[in-house]
């Protein structure tokens, strides 16, 4: 949409194949249906949330960055607000309120939008893009074709790899496909008993016994098969390519990131001193949810009605030693399809930065989750696509 968009403002007649009966399906799923448009942090900082490809996105994001798709949406009378941690969401939360924006930008400006049309394959004769060819047989010429039909998560929005697969089999080198920020599975089943419970203030540190991948302090989600929430899925990324090496992964938790094992065991002292008639699991309820302390006291093998005073010293070490990494071994990863975003796509050497156009085909290029960029959290993958997606109909149409 804002290839169309970029392109048509310059001048060039635009149509614009949908293979859905409406336009931004995927979008509206964005940010649990509020839609994370964007980060306002600075762009050495945006591009360090990529994971290791973000130096590509450099001259999309000098010509089109967040503050330019802020003042985008807000000229055209739409209100925006910054929440915790940087990001970018419509006022009304919902995800409706981008979309109309954008439906009235392309109306407004007379794209020519076809409807519930899978595309075929692009035509090329001489190495120049000369159209596309719809699944139905028709044709539509073209000086110049964008592909942006984004990764393969989330299949049933119509993001099923069509674009990928034109892609490669036009010559272009595609880096394998695999799921980020996506929930894990746990060998462990006790995270059932734990499903719905929210983690907050705690650490990650996700290790292939040789390497480790330590989060910031935030929040985990358990699941019916394992875990989830903000941390998991920034770092799951890293996970999926070890445990596709088969290697064996495990992440510990660290429940009180603020403290020290001393400082921690120093705590329980004094806890223990002033509570010293209370029973393990009453004593337990100022550093752990209930839940939480149930299991682990199960793990470590301490009767829950024992009273605190009672607590031997290795005991109480193994509290501590519990709370500073209660482990979890990973299992695998949840399917491709029931990912945020896809890791792989088409090979960034494949395509020039500058003008996010094809190095093999003349006139065909790229925009958004199908070429091999993708982002944590936070409204950094949304950027990278609108971005990217601004550059490539500028391109096109100024060429």
């Amino acid at each position: 949409m804002m290839a169309a968009i970029r392109a048509v403002r310059l001048g060039q007649e635009v149509t614009l194949v949908e293979r859905n009966s409406q336009l931004g399906k995927k979008l509206l799923l964005s940010g649990k249906g509020r839609c994370n448009i964007t980060n306002t942090c600075d762009l050495n900082s945006f591009i360090d949330r990529f994971s290791g490809n973000g130096q590509f996105l450099r001259d999309a994001f000098a010509k089109f960055f967040n503050t330019d798709l802020i003042k985008f949406f807000e000229e055209r009378g739409l209100k925006l607000k910054v929440e915790r941690q940087l990001r970018v969401f419509p006022l009304s939360d919902r995800s409706n309120s981008i979309l109309e924006v954008l439906e009235k930008e392309l109306r407004g400006n007379k794209v020519d939008i076809i409807f519930q049309s899978r595309v075929k394959n692009i035509i090329v004769k001489d190495n120049q893009v000369k159209g596309v060819l719809l699944a139905g047989g028709k044709n539509i010429p073209a000086e110049k074709v964008i592909l942006a039909t984004g990764g393969i998560s989330y299949a049933f929005t119509g993001s099923s790899g069509d674009g990928i697969k034109i892609a490669e089999e036009s010559g272009h080198r595609v880096i394998p496909l695999r799921q980020g920020l996506v929930p894990l599975e746990t060998k462990q089943k006790f995270p059932a008993q734990l499903k719905g419970l929210t983690l907050k203030n705690i650490r990650l540190i996700f290790s292939d016994t040789k390497k480790e991948a330590v989060s910031s302090v935030g929040e985990l989600l358990f699941t019916p098969s394992g875990i989830s929430g903000p941390l998991v899925l920034s770092l799951s990324g890293q996970v999926v390519d070890w445990l596709a090496q088969n290697k064996s992964v495990y992440v510990d938790i660290d429940l009180k990131p603020g403290l020290s094992a001393e400082q921690l065991d120093a705590r329980l002292l004094r806890e223990i001193n002033l509570n010293s008639k209370k029973s393990i699991k009453n004593f337990l309820v100022s550093l752990l949810p209930k839940k939480l302390i149930e299991l682990s006291l199960g793990i470590l093998k301490i009767p829950a009605e024992k009273k605190a005073n009672q607590l031997t010293q290795a005991e109480r070490k193994n509290i501590v030693s519990l709370l500073k990494a209660f482990r979890l071994d990973i299992a695998r990863a949840l399917p491709i399809e029931e990912a945020m975003v896809t890791k792989g796509g088409v090979s960034l050497k494949n395509i020039n930065p500058r003008t996010m156009e094809s190095r093999l085909i003349k006139g065909l290029y790229f925009a958004g989750e199908m070429m091999d960029v993708d982002a944590d959290t936070g409204g950094f993958n949304l950027q990278a696509a609108f971005s990217t997606g601004y550059l490539a109909g500028e391109s096109a149409a100024l060429s």
